[in-house]
């Protein structure tokens, strides 16, 4: 199993960053133990001062694959949920500002963690899919699936020309605006529709 992330796939996420809207999607990609799994309390990491959360629709793949067809992308994947893109963000910003490679910030023990996953088929329009992401019961962030950049079969079908896809990777589809930083004590909660489907404490 891998995590493969898509970066700036919110043109307003981009522009909140200070970053260009990408020409074609941004990868990059979390280890196996980037993980949180269930029953496992989230730890604020020691190495960091700037913890950000970044609420995004999470995709599980269910067959193997590569160079898919984007037409025939829709079949790749049948589960949805949401999940939180961790980002140490103080590293994240001083590795892009000496042009080095993110892993440090992004891929971290614990750094992606996922809800309850959904059948595709069980939301109307899979292009219009509205989630929102909670602090502490306060509203931070609302998405829907119709502003994403690329949408998922673009994505499936982009990632397949570089990487095999293999049954059980989770696929991170970007952010909308509105992230920010989180401390030890928050609550966090992530919701597609009316439905809770992640939520967490950070220890």
């Amino acid at each position: 199993m891998k995590i493969i992330c898509v970066g700036r796939n919110y043109a307003a996420h981009a522009h909140e960053l200070g970053n260009e809207v990408p020409e074609e999607p941004v990868i990059f990609m979390k280890p196996k133990n980037a993980l949180l799994q269930n029953h496992i309390p989230f730890f604020y990491p020691e190495f960091t001062n700037e913890l950000h959360y970044e609420c995004e629709l999470v995709l599980r793949v269910n067959k193997n694959g590569k160079y898919i067809d984007e037409k025939e992308a829709a079949s790749y994947y049948s589960e949805i949920t949401v999940g939180i893109d961790f980002t140490a963000r103080d590293i994240q910003n001083r590795l892009k500002e000496k042009g080095l490679p993110w892993e440090k910030a992004k891929a971290f023990n614990n750094s992606a963690a996922i809800g309850k996953f959904i059948n595709v088929a069980s939301i109307n329009n899979k292009n219009d899919i509205n989630f929102k992401f909670y602090q502490n019961s306060v509203l931070k962030q609302q998405g829907n699936s119709a502003h994403m950049i690329y949408s998922f079969d673009e994505l499936i079908s982009h990632i397949s020309h570089y990487f095999s896809l293999n049954i059980g990777d989770l696929i991170f589809t970007g952010t909308p605006a509105g992230v920010g930083e989180c401390v030890a004590g928050d609550m966090l909660e992530a919701l597609i529709g009316d439905e809770l489907l992640l939520r967490m404490e950070i220890k």
